[in-house]
Order: structure tokens, then C-alpha cells, then sequence
């Protein structure tokens, strides 16, 4: 036994650790039979009641060990949130029969970017294992799933900072592949440096556009820096720890920065407190999604140039008691002055209302595109009483 009594109390930590990794393991198990009852049953397999009252009880029970609801809050709120997640992944599984024990996922910038970690993040809780497939362009990223190069594509297609990303959306103008699954993900834009300096000393930044957008009104209490754009973050923080110099940093993500042994010198440096994206995807084969969990539909539309046309189409949903929560609109290149929108929906693509407000919309658009439906994976966290 050791002399020294912290790391005697650190080893009986990292004990506790690996037992409570195996409690975890053995909870997320039992998840999954519950899935397994819930679809033989054919139950919904959100119980937010359930939550609420596993919540409550949860509070109670630890209040005599001096454990704070706050704290039990947010530790089972995530809990119930791998559940919910891994519940849903095994119906879409079943439903989908799909068995593919590794998938190549395509996504921006070599490794760290925040794609990346957004693809590893997916893979995760559906693949066995992940083979990374980075691409330097948006386009690139399509066209590797487009040609059966890669099995899936991951793209940001909006943050709650920089809001929706045009380049994305002009891109599913034309692409056949389906969206079939969304990733978000909170982001912590970080200052990156390769070696001891700080904030006075660094001369260049190198990123991502998006970042510096995000990140507007910290930058600006920089003047003299010079920002430096680059492919993706990870791009960046390679250029960092190659140039390995006190005047150069990047912005990007700790983990990402962690792949490159890239210091933390700054964090949570974005303009918004919740900086938040929204990743789409796609492949080449659209998905069922099954009517026990929440499902997302994304439509593209072009309606005519008479005025009132959109809010007719978007009465349609309305009509048929059907929630958008997204309305983008995008030039159509070569006409000038008219517009696609795409719609994102709380509805599933094989829903009676959906196929009547479908059938509605067909008549009354130029044009109408589903592209894709898909489980939403925004699982908001219940609150106790």
C-alpha cells in the first residue's frame, strides 16, 4: 500500500469508477429488454410520466446520503437519455434490418473536426466499428456515398449561433441520397495553442469559418489577430501543432484539440451560451422509422410565384395537426427571384396525416421532394415534480 494517503483515496475512487461502469453497462442492458417488451407490446417507448416519477423518486432516496436533487437531476437526466437513444436505435435496427456491423461514415476534415466527433458520436450507438472516411469539401462528402465509396454522410446543416449553414442546404438541392438519422451536439469552441503562451502573444488564428462566426464577439476583443481560414478545425489545429509556435493558435474543440496535443488556453468562447449543432445523415437508401418513437420528416418545395402560396402549403400541415420546426428558404440557381424552402416536420413519413398533407402539397407545389425521415434524437429531458 501506498505512503502517500491521495493517491490511496484516488485508487479507492477509480475503484468505485470501474464498478459504477459496470452498473451502467448492466442498466443499458436492461434498456434494451425493456425495448424488446415495449415492442411486443407496441408502447411508445418514451414514458415521460415513468421519468418523472423515476426522477422524484431518485431524489428522495439520496437525500440521506447528502446527495442534491440538482445533482441526481442531471446525472439520471443523461442516463435516461442513453436509454431512451439506445431503445430507439434497436427498433430502427429490427425495423430496418440492418446489420452492418462497421459503416464508412464520410465527413469534414481530418481527425478531430467537430464532424468527425459527430460521426464517431453516431457510429457509436450503431456500428461496431467506424471506418473514418474525411473529405475537405461539403461536396466531397456526398459524392463519396453518392459512389458507394462510403455507407453514410455526416453534415452540419445548423447552429443555434450562426444559424442554418446555406452551403449544406444548396447541396440537397440536387444529391439522391436520404437523410436517415440527425446528430446534436453541444459545442465548446476552445483557443488551442501547441505551446506555453498566451492570449497577448498570438498573432494568427486559424479555423473553420463557421467558428470565427460563432465566436464574433470574442474575436473581436482581438484586434491585431490575424484570422486564417482553413478547411475544417481540424485542419487547423494540424497547421498549429506543425507550426508548434507561442504566436499561432486555433479555435476548435477540446477533444479534437486533445488528437493533436493541443493545450486549452481559452473555452466557451462562442456569443451564445448554448452553442449548439444540429448534424444530418444521409445514405443512400432511405428508412422506416417506427411509429413507438419520434420521428422527424425534412421536406424541399417550390411553390408558385402567386402570392400567398407558401402559407397555403403551410396551412396543409397545419391542417392536419402537424408541427414544423424548421422553414428555409434558398435561391434556385438560374431562376432569379424564386425560392426553394425546405421544412422540417414532427410527423412520420408513413402517418396518415403526413401522406394526406403529401398529397395536398403534390397538387398545389411546382415542385415537392421528401428527403428523408428519420428518429429524432433530440430527446428534451423531463424535469421532476
Amino acid at each position: 500500500m501506498s505512503d502517500n494517503p491521495l493517491l490511496v483515496l484516488r485508487e479507492r475512487i477509480s475503484a468505485l469508477d470501474l464498478k459504477l461502469l459496470a452498473l451502467l453497462a448492466e442498466r443499458r442492458e436492461l434498456a434494451v429488454d425493456v425495448a424488446k417488451a415495449k415492442q411486443l407490446h407496441h408502447r411508445p417507448i418514451r414514458d415521460k410520466e415513468r421519468e418523472r416519477d423515476l426522477l422524484d423518486a431518485l431524489i428522495t432516496a439520496a437525500k440521506p446520503y447528502d446527495l442534491d436533487g440538482f445533482y441526481i437531476t442531471r446525472l439520471f437526466q443523461l442516463i435516461i437519455e442513453d436509454s431512451v437513444l439506445t431503445q430507439q436505435a434497436l427498433l430502427q435496427h429490427q425495423l430496418n434490418q440492418t446489420a452492418l456491423h462497421s459503416a464508412r461514415i464520410a465527413f469534414l476534415g481530418p481527425k478531430g473536426s467537430y464532424s468527425h466527433l459527430a460521426a464517431r458520436q453516431y457510429a457509436a450507438r450503431h456500428f461496431e466499428q467506424l471506418i473514418e472516411c474525411g473529405c475537405q469539401k461539403f461536396q466531397d462528402i456526398l459524392t463519396q456515398v453518392e459512389t458507394g465509396q462510403a455507407d453514410y454522410a455526416v453534415l452540419p446543416i445548423e447552429n443555434t449561433s450562426s444559424g442554418s449553414i446555406n452551403d449544406v442546404y444548396d447541396l440537397l438541392q440536387h444529391t439522391s441520397l436520404s437523410i436517415v438519422g440527425e446528430i446534436t451536439n453541444p459545442i465548446d469552441h476552445c483557443v488551442l495553442v501547441a505551446t506555453e503562451t498566451d492570449l497577448s502573444q498570438i498573432e494568427t488564428v486559424y479555423s473553420h469559418p463557421q467558428p470565427f462566426q460563432q465566436c464574433s464577439q470574442f474575436i473581436n476583443r482581438f484586434p491585431h489577430w490575424k484570422i486564417e481560414y482553413c478547411e475544417s478545425t481540424a485542419a487547423a489545429m494540424e497547421k498549429v501543432a506543425q507550426i508548434n509556435s507561442p504566436t499561432a493558435a486555433a479555435l476548435g474543440s477540446e477533444a479534437g484539440g486533445a488528437l493533436y496535443n493541443l493545450q486549452v488556453l481559452e473555452h466557451n468562447l462562442a456569443n451564445q451560451q448554448q452553442n449548439i449543432t444540429r448534424f444530418i445523415v444521409l445514405a443512400r437508401k432511405a428508412i422506416d422509422v417506427s411509429d413507438q418513437i419520434p420521428a422527424k420528416t425534412t421536406l424541399i418545395m417550390a411553390t408558385g410565384q402567386q402570392s400567398g402560396a407558401l402559407v397555403e402549403a403551410l396551412l396543409v400541415l397545419r391542417e392536419q395537426g402537424i408541427i414544423m420546426t424548421k422553414l428555409e428558404s434558398r435561391p434556385i440557381n438560374g431562376n432569379p427571384w424564386e425560392e426553394m424552402f425546405y421544412i422540417d416536420v414532427q410527423a412520420n413519413l408513413r402517418s396518415e396525416p403526413m401522406h394526406k398533407a403529401l398529397a395536398d402539397l403534390t397538387l398545389m407545389t411546382r415542385s415537392l421532394k421528401v428527403l428523408g425521415c428519420y428518429p429524432s434524437e433530440n430527446v428534451v429531458p423531463v424535469n421532476p415534480s
